[in-house]
C-alpha cells in the first residue's frame, strides 16, 4: 500500500497485507475507562502481530498537569520520547486500532497528525473486525529498537479554555461529541457537573459509525457539510468529555475530505476546572 492510503483509515485486509513491510508501525490502544488496566490485560492476551501497547493515562494522556481535564495534553517532547520508544520515525507508517469503534485509537492518531505525522491512520473496525476476520493474532511483546523522533505540536489546532471562549464569540463552531443526554446535563456518569459549554453544538461521535465502522466518506462529507452551513473545516473546534472521543470527529471530518479542525484538548472537564465559567444544559 501507498504511504498516501494512510492518512486516516485502513481495513483490516490492507494491514495484513503491509505487517512485514519494515516502515509500518502497529499501535494497540485498547482501554477502558470503568477499568484503566484492562485494555493492557486484553493486549497481553492477544494482540496483532508486532503491535506496541499505548495506555491512554501513562502514554497518550499527561495527569502531571492540572486544571486541563481528565486526559490531559501531554507535552511534545515527552510524547516523541514515547514514539521513539516505540520504534516510530517520522517516517513511519503507523496504524492505530482499539477494541473496535476507534475512540481511543483516534486520540494517538490526533497526536500524531498535530505533530505534523503524515502516514498514520486508524484500523478501521478495530480488534473487533481484524478477529472477527480470523486475522493473525499474536501474544509476543516486542522489543522495537529506538528511534529519533523530535517534532512540536501545531498550537493553532489545540484550544483551551479561554480559546474556546473566543473561538465561540467569533461566530466558530464548537462539536461536542459526548452522548446527547450527557451534553443535555440530564445524566452525568463521570464529571462533578452536567451540562455543555454555552454556544456549542452536539453530535455525539457514534453518529460518524454505522455497525461499528465509519460511515463511507461521501456520507459523513454530507453530514459534516450540514453541520458547517457554509464555513470551512478549520471553523470547528471539537470537544468532548475530556478530549479523547472529540479526536473522532477529526478523524471522521479528515476521512471525508475536510481536514484542518482544531481540539479543545481539555474539554468539557477542563471547562468546569473553573467554577466561574457559565454552563448551559438542555439543547
Amino acid at each position: 500500500m501507498t504511504r498516501s492510503g494512510w492518512n486516516t483509515l485502513v481495513q483490516p485486509e490492507a494491514l495484513a497485507a503491509a505487517l512485514d513491510e519494515r516502515d509500518v508501525v502497529v499501535v494497540d490502544c485498547r482501554f477502558s475507562l470503568a477499568d484503566p488496566e484492562a485494555g493492557e490485560q486484553a493486549y497481553r492476551a492477544g494482540h496483532i502481530p508486532g503491535a506496541r501497547y499505548a495506555h491512554l493515562d501513562r502514554d497518550l494522556s499527561d495527569h502531571g498537569k492540572q486544571g486541563q481535564g481528565r486526559h490531559p495534553w501531554p507535552d511534545a517532547s515527552d510524547f516523541s520520547a514515547r514514539l521513539s520508544d516505540w520504534g516510530i520515525s517520522p517516517g513511519s507508517r503507523v496504524l492505530a486500532y482499539d477494541a473496535g469503534d476507534g475512540a481511543f485509537a483516534a486520540r494517538l492518531w490526533c497526536l500524531l497528525k498535530m505533530l505534523g505525522h503524515e502516514a498514520v491512520a486508524v484500523l478501521d473496525g478495530g480488534w473487533a473486525r481484524w478477529t472477527a476476520l480470523g486475522l493473525p493474532v499474536d501474544a509476543a511483546v516486542p522489543s522495537p529498537s529506538p528511534a529519533a523522533y523530535a517534532a512540536t505540536f501545531d498550537a493553532s489546532r489545540l484550544f483551551d479554555a479561554d480559546g474556546v471562549r473566543r473561538h465561540l464569540d467569533a461566530g466558530g463552531l464548537v462539536l461536542d461529541a459526548r452522548a446527547p443526554e450527557r451534553f443535555r446535563g440530564e445524566v452525568e456518569p463521570i464529571d462533578p457537573v452536567p451540562g455543555h459549554v454555552p454556544g456549542a453544538g452536539n453530535r455525539p461521535y457514534a453518529s460518524n459509525l454505522v455497525d461499528g465502522r465509519f460511515k463511507p466518506a461521501a456520507q459523513l462529507r454530507t453530514e459534516f457539510d450540514a453541520l458547517l452551513d457554509g464555513r470551512r473545516a478549520d471553523a470547528v473546534v471539537a470537544m468532548c468529555g475530556s478530549g479523547v472521543t472529540a479526536c473522532h470527529h477529526l478523524l471522521a471530518m479528515a476521512h471525508a475530505g475536510l481536514p484542518g479542525a482544531k481540539l479543545f484538548t481539555g474539554s468539557w472537564s477542563g471547562w468546569i476546572a473553573d467554577p466561574s465559567r457559565p454552563v448551559a444544559t438542555g439543547d
